[in-house]
């Protein structure tokens, strides 16, 4: 349980650390990048409004209040004309080239401007990119149109660069925090595993406090009944002692079942001898209480775990089932095989829908109906699910109509 205990915080511990890592790496790489596409609208935008070209400035000028070495945030400043490389081509309605500024760039000349011209065309006015420039298409006047092409390609490789760190950030971040979580979960689990190891303890020692005089309980009942017969107070007793040994057994064997190693004997066996074997002990219990048992037990079906486990497993679904079935209600069990061997105790149950069926396998826990009468304590499906999970089985609660629960159980291969 405390191996369980320990990988289910470092997965937790993990799957958080991540979400967060992501979501910032989210937030950070999106900001980025819709600041550089701001920032590229904004150049092209301011370019296109000038015809194609930077305003002019004398030498030594400088806008009302920057001062020439300083490059403000403003994504337009005295540097920009110097950093930016770009082109602009200028044609009519009819898709003719009238006018290719280039003196801006070096990488695009006459003989390659064609293909540029084209993507203009094909794609209209608006923003757009195309091989690492993004470019803005608009119609400057009467059968004039004009397309300005932003060389982007560092402010991509940015980006990329950017992406890709974050990514390994994020890796290296995961594996760090791995390595932490290993290093230091014990210690943060330590006040549970305290706390489960004196649990462990206290029910040993109940066990070893209790069972002594139980025993002499019972043993002097039975010499009482021989010198003053049966009555119903010795019955009264007998009945409750047996239930306080069954409740003290229980306890033992769901804490045994916490192990880390449950003391299991597996071997191959014939699942259907013992579900047929177990169901057969069942039927006349059911017939005394005015209830049906039916089964419809496949035969030949084997199953790899210890038979003695799995016997004890059927037989708390089945005196579940016998407990809580409806007065003169039904009771079935089903074996069947496809891919794997599926065992089904379903039986008649007025008061299903009001079932939390999500916590019948909590240990010590009773619903209202379910629970209540009777004289279970809670513990006996806990018992059977941790016999399920040390066989590699899962073991389920379903509603098999509006008034039958059924139980479930998948023995995998």
């Amino acid at each position: 349980m405390i191996a369980k205990l320990q990988k289910r915080f470092v997965r937790i511990a993990m799957l958080s650390v991540l979400l967060v890592m992501l979501l910032l790496s989210v937030i950070v790489d999106v900001t980025s990048l819709v600041s550089t596409n701001s920032r590229l609208n904004e150049v092209l935008s301011f370019i296109a409004e000038n015809q194609g070209s930077f305003p002019s400035q004398q030498r030594g000028e400088h806008p009302e209040g920057e001062r020439p070495g300083r490059r403000p945030n403003d994504p337009i400043n005295i540097e920009t004309p110097f950093s930016t490389r770009f082109f602009v081509l200028h044609y009519n309605d009819a898709g003719e080239l009238e006018d290719a500024d280039l003196n801006s760039i070096a990488a695009v000349t006459e003989e390659n401007v064609d293909h540029y011209l084209s993507i203009a065309l094909k794609h209209g006015e608006g923003y757009g990119y195309v091989s690492g420039y993004k470019y803005l298409v608009v119609h400057t006047g009467e059968d004039r149109n004009m397309a300005v092409f932003l060389d982007c390609y560092q402010d991509l490789l940015s980006i990329k660069g950017q992406l890709t760190g974050s990514a390994a950030a994020i890796v290296f971040c995961t594996l760090m925090t791995y390595v932490l979580l290993r290093l230091f979960s014990r210690r943060a689990i330590d006040p549970v595993v305290r706390s489960a190891e004196q649990q462990k303890q206290f029910i040993t020692d109940a066990n070893h406090e209790l069972k002594t005089p139980l025993t002499l309980i019972l043993t002097n009942l039975d010499i009482a009944e021989t010198e003053l017969g049966q009555n119903e107070w010795l019955d009264d007793i007998r009945a409750e002692g047996r239930q306080m040994a069954e409740l003290v057994g229980q306890m033992v064997a769901l804490c045994r079942m916490d192990e880390e190693k449950p003391p299991l004997s597996k071997a191959e066996f014939d699942l259907s001898e013992t579900v047929a074997d177990t169901v057969s002990e069942f039927e006349p219990l059911a017939r005394a209480q005015g209830k049906r048992m039916e089964s419809e037990i496949l035969p030949a079906v084997r199953c790899f775990g210890d038979e003695g486990a799995i016997r004890r497993l059927l037989a708390i679904l089945l005196d579940n089932a016998v407990k809580y079935c409806d007065p003169a209600g039904e009771i079935r069990v089903t074996l069947s095989c496809k891919r794997h061997a599926v065992l089904e105790v379903v039986n008649s149950y007025a008061a299903v829908g009001e079932a939390d069926l999500n916590r019948l396998f909590d240990r010590f826990y009773r619903s209202d109906k379910a629970r209540t009468s009777g004289s279970g304590f809670g513990i006996g499906l806990s018992i059977a699910q941790a016999t399920a999970s040390a066989h590699r089985a899962t073991l389920s609660a379903y509603r098999a109509g509006s008034s039958e629960i059924g139980f479930r159980v998948v023995f995998r291969k």
